[in-house]
């Protein structure tokens, strides 16, 4: 099984606060910063786990902006 990797934008003071809660979860996905000042991260998650990682975005996007990055093709 192969892991899922999804890239997000969101407010950058906000990119702590995302790790920690993906750590509190250990083991369902690592999150990477790109890019610090557009607050562009990646999160990898472990297979199996996509469900409840969906579940964590979507519980997060209650309180914070997180929404789906694509980077643009030059």
């Amino acid at each position: 099984m192969k892991t899922t990797q999804r890239l997000f934008r969101l407010n950058r003071n906000e990119i702590a606060f995302v790790k920690f809660i993906f750590e509190a979860y250990d083991g369902v996905a690592n999150l990477s910063t790109l890019d610090r000042e557009m607050g562009i991260i990646q999160l990898t998650i472990a297979p199996g786990c996509e469900g409840l990682a969906f579940k964590i975005l979507e519980d997060l996007k209650r309180t914070i902006r997180i929404e789906p990055w694509r980077p643009i093709a030059t």
